[in-house]
């Protein structure tokens, strides 16, 4: 790995914790105006301070993030569907390495949907994007989409994140489940834990607290902070799990006395 790779990553994954927040923002390339983004530049900007990146499509980026940030972009390239498709795994990389360089990003993402009836379109996009984005130092954050007809289980989240990592992306997203420990264990590369669709605040706060506490190395939430009451206080909660290693009980002790200051 060159020294852009790593610096790339550094950006994302800290180095003084070897943990990250992320926050995801990139919904709406197939779930349309999603509860909570409808106006993206005003859920986005009271967030950004509290994040390691933000991962969001291109078009988002333009719209509705000021050009000024020093906040790490993670670029969505991937889509062609929409929640209207019973099929969500049918997608295509969307965009190019040369515009990924433009918007000045620190790494790419794009879905895989193993087991799905479009394992291998996806499988590949993933491989070739892989194989662009090393020319030019830029990491690949494999996400581990999940059909309707997946388990999220211990034995389909290892092989999906273990292709992931043996195709080459340097960080995978997955969920989280049962014996968690054994999908990091099995992944030569870092773990990430998606947030999902929304859960009440304290069921958020221990999901983040468990991942970290059997190896993620940090979280990629979405709706779990920009769709609860206070999300400045449960973003502020997120980050104290995941970097100053508070438990879950403290953690949401926090966010009770921080929403408390709001009323």
């Amino acid at each position: 790995m060159d020294w852009g790779m790593k610096n790339r990553l550094s950006q994302i994954i800290k180095p003084d914790t070897g943990r990250t927040v992320m926050l995801a923002v990139d919904h709406g390339y197939f779930l349309g105006p999603t509860s909570g983004l409808e106006n993206a530049k005003k859920t986005v900007e009271p967030l950004l301070p509290y994040a390691d990146s933000l991962m969001l499509t291109r078009g988002l980026l333009r719209t509705s993030v000021d050009e000024g940030t020093s906040v790490p972009i993670v670029l969505r390239v991937s889509g062609g569907n929409s929640i209207l498709n019973d099929d969500l795994s049918n997608e295509e990389i969307t965009t190019s390495i040369k515009e990924a360089i433009r918007l000045n990003v620190a790494a790419v993402a794009l879905s895989i949907y193993v087991g799905s009836k479009y394992e291998h379109q996806t499988l590949m996009g993933l491989s070739n994007l892989i194989n662009e984005a090393q020319e030019y130092g830029i990491p690949v954050l494999a996400v581990t989409a999940v059909g309707k007809e997946m388990v999220r289980d211990v034995r389909y989240l290892s092989l999906a994140c273990r292709i992931a990592a043996e195709l080459g992306a340097q960080v995978v997203k997955t969920y989280y489940c049962e014996d968690f420990e054994k999908v990091v264990s099995a992944s030569p590369i870092p773990v990430v834990i998606a947030g999902g669709k929304k859960i009440p605040e304290n069921d958020a706060l221990k999901l983040a607290f468990n991942a970290v506490k059997r190896g993620a190395v940090g979280v990629d939430m979405g709706r779990n902070i920009f769709q609860s009451k206070y999300p400045v206080a449960m973003i502020k909660a997120v980050r104290a799990i995941v970097h100053d290693g508070i438990s879950a009980d403290k953690a949401v002790k926090m966010l009770r006395d921080l929403t408390k200051k709001k009323k």
